[in-house]
Formats: C-alpha cells, sequence, structure tokens
C-alpha cells in the first residue's frame, strides 16, 4: 500500500426518530474502501454490509410508526433481529477515518451503542464542503445527487445512501477537486459530548 494510501469507512444509520438517547438505530450500513489522501480518490470498495435490527425501548417503539413514513422498513423487518457487534466492530478498528452525511447525528447515536467511535477521526460530507456557494440550493443528499445525475429517487435505505454518497464524492467540485479532498482539507469533526459529560463540564 503506497504512503498515501488510506482505509477511510462510509457509512448511514436509519433509526426511530431523531433523539440519540430516546431513539435506536435500526438499520446501519457500512463500506470500508481505500483511498489516496492526498486526492481524495476512492481507489476501491474492501467490504460492505448492513444490519438491521429491533428496538428495544419503550420510546422507540412508540416512535416506530412515524419514523416507518420516512425510511420504509417495516417493522417485521427488524423483529428479533440483532446487530452482529463483533463484526460490526471490525469495521471500526480496520479504519480511522470515518464519512457520513450529516455525520453527527450518525455519530450520536453510535456512540450510545459503540463509545469506541469517538475515538474516530469523523468527517461530515454535508457540512465539509461550501454546498451552497457552489450554486446548489441546499447539502441535503437527495438535492446534490439529482444534481450530479446520480439519482433522482432516494430510498432512505442505508446501504443505498451510502451507495450513492460514494459516487457523490467521487465528483469534482467546481473547484477542480474531488468531493472526498475537499471533505478531508476541511478536516475532522471535534469529538462528540453526550449531554451527560457536558453536564459534567458545565
Amino acid at each position: 500500500m503506497l504512503k498515501k494510501e488510506r482505509i477511510g469507512l462510509v457509512l448511514d444509520v436509519e433509526t426511530t426518530g431523531l433523539g440519540p438517547t430516546t431513539d435506536e438505530v435500526i438499520e446501519l450500513a457500512l463500506k470500508l474502501f481505500s483511498y489516496r489522501s492526498d486526492t481524495g480518490e476512492i481507489i476501491e470498495v474492501l467490504e460492505e454490509e448492513s444490519f438491521l435490527r429491533e428496538p428495544l425501548k419503550s420510546t422507540a417503539r412508540r416512535n416506530y410508526e412515524r419514523a416507518y413514513r420516512v425510511h420504509g422498513i417495516p417493522f417485521e423487518a427488524v423483529q428479533g433481529k440483532s446487530f452482529v457487534d463483533d463484526k460490526i466492530q471490525t469495521y471500526f478498528h480496520r479504519t480511522d477515518s470515518v464519512f457520513a452525511h450529516n455525520a453527527s447525528f450518525d455519530r450520536s447515536f453510535l456512540f450510545q451503542m459503540y463509545p469506541e467511535v469517538n475515538e474516530l477521526h469523523w468527517y461530515c460530507t454535508m457540512r465539509n464542503v461550501p454546498w451552497k456557494q457552489y450554486g446548489f440550493p441546499n447539502g441535503k443528499l437527495l438535492t446534490l445527487l439529482q444534481a450530479h445525475q446520480i439519482t433522482n429517487y432516494q430510498t432512505h435505505r442505508a446501504m443505498d445512501d451510502i451507495t450513492y454518497l460514494m459516487e457523490l464524492l467521487k465528483k469534482t467540485s467546481p473547484n477542480g477537486n474531488l468531493y472526498l479532498h475537499e471533505v478531508l482539507e476541511y478536516g475532522p469533526m471535534r469529538k462528540y459530548q453526550s449531554s451527560a459529560s457536558k453536564t459534567k463540564l458545565g
């Protein structure tokens, strides 16, 4: 492997709602890939997998019906399923860089299950590129996928979203750089602080 070659992880979660302590992840998709840190060129996908799980908290279960209208995953599809933690953690252990669209959302949920994700370098593909300055109406994934003629339709299924996101990151920005390069240049996010640790610090 060249010195400038790195291993990255792009991921996405589907959840029962917006609250990381009251809602839960029901789907997680992961794609491990190699890339060049100097140019942002994606070389190849090394491994990919998606997982489903049944939410356990009463608050998460109550919210399921409303969330279903967004992600379209019927409760029967997740019933009785749980994440294969050992397998999922191998993805985290093989990378030091995680990429997600609106990464703060994904990280806040995954932190509840796998606190070690806070030790990784997280990059937000939504906030690390000046999409509006480049003339796009907003940084929403579907808006960007349509504008770059990748797809006109978003399923809101985790594996589909990250497959399309990777296609977007391979495109060239109006500045002449690959989008992944711009995401890297902007730099990683600060570490996540749960509300409990914020209270302690306060």
